[in-house]
């Protein structure tokens, strides 16, 4: 089945898109399996701490939404190679769920930016705790995960008298060896500091996946429209068939001499039409 003008456009945009929504819900996928069965973070899922909520509710999700992601490049990426209207509705269904989902987190990224700050400056002070209690070589290796990642040294900073310096980075300056950023104060900062830059990345995603819903239902339309339109075949005098019909006899008898004894058969053909020629 062949469509052309706006319908060849969005078919050739929604399999770039899949091409690249596959890469991202990968990435999310794996990012997430990563954060879940790493050795540096597994540790986090075990602790139980009420603080430690946001970050396990954080790669849950980023988990299952690449598993979603992938599930819609499935139906988007057949749907418009084969052209099938019923995977490309499911694909426009699914497509603007996500988008709705993308603006949701938006808004509540916003205006929760400085909680979630807080949870997991917190979430840090009770690791923090409990590794100057029990001295576990887990807790230790979580500290110096985030303590790495956020280039931070403990709750002073102070090399001389954090009791955690071990775990902290290494200084890149010279006053960095008396005196590093705290992390709660750190990680509070850093989630205040990158909410625009992330509701940013959600709200330009949802766009994107509202303009794919868009191709998605051109080319449904695009494809009912050739599917049901009638197929008509143009007749010109240089038709084989139809350029010269032929009378055909009334009866045509057929004998068979291998038995003489059989009355003949006699085949009455149908009768001959005449099908006008069309002008060229």
């Amino acid at each position: 089945m062949a469509v052309d003008g706006c319908g060849v456009v969005c078919k050739y945009i929604l399999i770039i898109f899949n091409i690249i929504f596959a890469v991202v819900g990968f990435a999310f996928l794996g990012l997430g399996l990563w954060l879940r069965c790493s050795e540096n973070t597994r540790g986090i899922f075990t602790i139980g701490d009420p603080d430690s909520s946001t970050f396990v509710i954080g790669v849950t999700v980023m988990i299952a939404l690449g598993i979603v992601m992938l599930i819609v490049v499935l139906f988007g990426d057949y749907g418009a190679c084969s052209e099938k209207r019923c995977a490309l509705q499911v694909f426009s269904v699914l497509v603007f769920l996500l988008a709705i989902a993308e603006f949701a987190v938006a808004g509540l990224a916003w205006s929760n930016r400085m909680e979630a700050g807080l949870h997991l400056g917190k979430f840090y002070v009770s690791l923090y705790e409990r590794y100057v209690m029990s001295q576990d070589p887990a807790i230790g290796v979580i500290l110096t995960f985030i303590q790495n990642s956020l280039h931070c040294c403990g709750i002073t900073g102070v090399s001389l008298i954090e009791i955690v310096r071990q775990t902290c980075p290494k200084p890149s300056g010279f006053m960095e060896h008396f005196k590093m950023d705290s992390c709660p104060v750190t990680i509070v900062t850093v989630f205040d500091s990158r909410t625009p830059l992330v509701m940013g990345i959600f709200i330009g995603t949802g766009a994107l996946l509202i303009v794919a819903v868009i191709c998605s239902g051109v080319l449904s339309s695009q494809i009912h429209r050739v599917s049901s339109s009638p197929q008509y075949i143009i007749l010109s005098p240089s038709t084989p068939s139809l350029a010269a019909p032929q009378a055909y006899p009334q009866h045509v008898t057929v004998s068979n001499n291998s038995f003489p004894d059989q009355d003949p058969v006699v085949f009455t053909p149908l009768p001959a039409v005449n099908i006008p020629l069309a002008q060229a």
